[in-house]
């Protein structure tokens, strides 16, 4: 094990039937569970989540689930301090971690860097903003080859908030998109000084449609219509990493009488498949996991035996 301390990672596409299995794990390696998922931070945000229910954590220690209001928005940076915290805070007490959830770039810090330390001042971001809506996408990208001799690589250069972003860059640290990214990639990620173990969960794509389906049924049923409604009136609509999640935005489109009632299942249901779609592709390209894939009666003590073995 190369001779740090293990992070075991559970991860997977939506409604795979990570919470079970992750509870059972915890409680029969004396672990505690830190949230990898982007939705499950928001207090007040329940049953379109499938956030755990107060029974289940109970069962386990949580970390990171109910800490924000749904108007607050969360990023990249503040979750790894929250997470780092919370690492330590368990390793003191001669506990196991468990990471649990399928937002792929949060889950990406604990394999390496996923920001770094170019800040860049709101008065630049703003002027850019205002040049871009007053002079289009092009001018921007004209003076982004300009700084970049050498090319511009991979940068989706039809994409604004892209361009905006590596521009914004550039100007601040007055070095190419290439010089940064051999910087960032020098770093040591925030969990350097630990041995992550992924496994990742999968189902037959039938199953799995067929749980997404049941899933969206039992939310409905159990109140997603008034949750979001409550949600709308603490101006949860002014963070959209919040409000444009699945399950939210087709609702409050429903409530805006933008989509009709009787297609909400529906459209959530597609919805979901698409990102289960994109978070496979996610992990097989992003992560090195070792996938497993979903049985009756799969034993989760033995979960991350085989993954192990390839540690070190």
């Amino acid at each position: 094990m190369g001779g740090k301390p293990t992070i075991y990672i559970l991860t997977g596409p939506t409604a795979v039937g990570k919470t079970e299995l992750a509870l059972r794990w915890a409680e029969d390696n004396e672990a505690e569970i830190i949230s990898c998922d982007s939705l499950l931070f928001y207090r007040g945000m329940n049953i379109g989540t499938a956030k755990p229910s107060a029974n289940e954590l109970q069962r386990v220690p949580h970390h990171l689930v109910d800490i924000c209001e749904p108007s607050q928005p969360m990023n990249v940076a503040g979750y790894v301090r929250l997470a780092r915290d919370a690492v330590d805070e368990i390793v003191r007490r001669g506990r196991q971690v468990l990471v649990t959830g399928g937002s792929g770039f949060y889950l990406k810090a604990f394999f390496g860097p996923v920001a770094d330390e170019v800040s860049v001042p709101p008065s630049l971001r703003t002027a850019l903003q205002t040049r871009f809506e007053n002079h289009g996408l092009a001018d921007l990208v004209r003076e982004l080859e300009s700084l970049n001799p050498n090319g511009l690589a991979r940068l989706d250069t039809a994409n604004p908030r892209r361009v905006l972003r590596a521009l914004e860059r550039c100007l601040v640290s007055g070095k190419t998109l290439e010089e940064l990214q051999t910087a960032f990639l020098a770093q040591p990620g925030p969990f350097a000084d630990f041995d992550p173990v992924c496994v990742q969960l999968d189902r037959q794509p039938a199953e799995l449609n067929q749980r997404i389906e049941k899933r969206v049924d039992h939310m409905i049923a159990a109140g997603l219509i008034d949750e979001v409604a409550s949600l709308d009136s603490q101006k949860f609509r002014a963070n959209p990493s919040a409000s444009h999640s699945i399950g939210y935005r087709e609702t409050l489109a429903m409530l805006d009488g933008n989509l009709a009632s009787s297609d909400l299942a529906a459209e959530i249901s597609r919805n979901t498949r698409a990102l289960v779609k994109k978070q496979r592709t996610w992990f097989r390209t992003q992560l090195p996991t070792h996938e497993v894939t979903m049985a009756e009666g799969l034993d989760a003590q033995f979960l991350f035996k085989s993954s192990e073995a390839g540690v070190g």
